[in-house]
């Protein structure tokens, strides 16, 4: 890990299916905005969310994730890669089915946490997304 991993994401825990740990990154009070690791169990994956009046970046660090947009098929995420998320776009992301995956997440704006994903949905995600490169 190139971050620590963090004490278990009890604050958020009720937007998350399965575990999860949180360490912030930034405690500047003038940074605007939120930057931390997010590092999943795997089959642990956070609800569908939007961001109003801002955006998210995630900067894959760590194992094998998803991430999804809604209406859109499902990415396989791995060390390396980033994903922007503009303001408005509902999406989730998580670990996958079988790895432990960790993100270092800059975000900007008001979360809205939505509805919880779907196991059918998950399942789908990673079958669709097996092999992928």
């Amino acid at each position: 890990m190139i971050f620590p991993r963090g004490p278990e994401n009890t604050d958020y825990a009720q937007y998350f299916t399965g575990q999860s740990y949180l360490q912030g990154l930034v405690s500047d009070p003038e940074v605007t905005v939120g930057v931390g690791n997010v590092t999943f169990e795997p089959g642990c994956r956070n609800n569908w969310h939007i961001h109003h009046d801002g955006f998210q970046i995630l900067l894959v660090t760590g194992g094998e994730g998803l991430y999804q947009e809604a209406g859109k098929p499902a990415q396989l995420l791995k060390p390396g890669d980033v994903v922007v998320t503009h303001d408005g776009v509902k999406h989730w992301h998580g670990a996958t089915a079988s790895s432990w995956f960790s993100h270092v997440a800059i975000t900007a704006g008001t979360p809205e946490w939505l509805e919880a994903v779907d196991d059918d949905d998950y399942r789908s995600a990673n079958n669709t997304t097996k092999g992928a490169e």
